[in-house]
């Protein structure tokens, strides 16, 4: 294919510069000896033989095979919304171009198809650009889009330092795709870089955790080049681009998820989601559960489930380091999670 083009393009200078060498020879009159006058047409013709063969593959191929390739991986709201936005900026091109044509010369020609083609690329640019706050507005109504069920998650530095979340990306709970912010991998950044060890290390998990996600999630991953820099705060930052998008938020953070449930923005809490999954426990069922600890009140002992719930055992210190039945008195839900309280059942 790229031959057939390169011998295309050659034929097309071959016949553009015999014109345009006759042109010249014709523009320019006695400035160029008669006798010079083929030479001259010969090298223009071959320049444009050249030019031709060698260009031509940049200005057609490689442009087509460019946008195919584009259209192939857009969605039908991108490809919609480009046509729209394309549409808009013909016809304000058009109203624009009325009084400039009416300058006259070849500046009245030529600037309304200017102004026309340049208003055509950026509206189309925009409107795929603002793809899913307008997609958010309209609400359904064009492909791609989803009423009422947002098709982006937005996770922030917590969620990400957790860890859970490629577990989670593993099964494909989550519909859409998770949005990755450049802020919060540079906040990531910031952390992974701190002198405090602690701080240090929780940064270096979170950018593991970040890269697993990427590499073994089925849900897919996204990063947004999206800045704010007229925000300071990480969380401000979070919400204007979940407020922009459309999109949820997963956090692992209380006073984000508080600020951004305000704010109307769907949230989606990791601890939340963990509280829900946990096995249901009543009062008057019985367990087995090992003693590892004992408790905060005299005579307690602490054991957990093995999804990590907390059991205090009233009177159990005395089994420390024991695997011991129980019988479940209460469940009490606090806004760390769930504990359950219990007494054995050898009395």
């Amino acid at each position: 294919m790229q031959t057939i083009v390169r011998l295309s393009g050659a034929l097309l200078g071959i016949i553009l510069g015999f014109g345009l060498g006759l042109l010249i020879l014709d523009r320019t009159g006695d400035l160029i000896d008669p006798a010079n006058r083929p030479a001259f047409l010969v090298a223009v013709v071959v320049a444009a033989l050249l030019f031709g063969y060698l260009a031509m593959p940049y200005v057609t191929l490689y442009p087509t095979r460019w946008a195919v390739g584009r259209l192939s991986e857009a969605e039908a709201a991108d490809f919609v919304l480009g046509v729209i936005g394309l549409l808009v900026g013909l016809l304000m091109g058009a109203l624009i171009g009325i009084p400039l044509a009416a300058v006259g010369g070849e500046f009245g020609a030529w600037i309304p198809v200017v102004v026309s083609l340049a208003l055509a690329g950026i509206m189309a640019g925009a409107f795929v650009y603002k793809r899913d706050s307008i997609l958010n507005s309209l609400g359904g109504a064009l492909p791609g889009s989803r009423r009422g069920v947002p098709n982006k998650v937005v996770v922030d530095t917590s969620a990400v330092i957790d860890g859970r979340i490629v577990d989670i990306g593993k099964t494909g709970f989550i519909l859409g795709s998770l949005v990755a912010p450049r802020f919060v991998l540079d906040e990531l950044q910031r952390i992974a870089d701190s002198p405090d060890a602690l701080r240090r290390n929780r940064g270096r998990r979170g950018l593991e955790m970040l890269s697993a996600l990427q590499k073994d999630s089925v849900t897919p991953v996204e990063i947004s080049e999206a800045n704010y820099p007229e925000l300071d705060e990480v969380d401000a930052k979070l919400v204007a681009l979940a407020r922009d998008t459309g999109a949820a938020i997963l956090t692992n953070d209380y006073n984000l998820n508080r600020v951004a449930e305000l704010q109307g923005i769907r949230v989606l809490n990791i601890n939340e989601l963990a509280n829900a999954v946990k096995a249901v426990v009543h009062p008057g069922e019985e367990l087995s559960v090992r003693i590892i600890q004992e408790g905060k009140e005299p005579g307690q002992g602490v054991g957990y489930l093995e999804d990590g719930t907390m059991i205090v055992v009233e009177g159990g210190s005395r089994f420390i380091d024991t695997e011991v039945p129980i019988t479940v008195t209460r469940v009490l839900q606090t806004v760390a999670g769930r504990m359950i309280f219990a007494q054995p059942r050898e009395g």
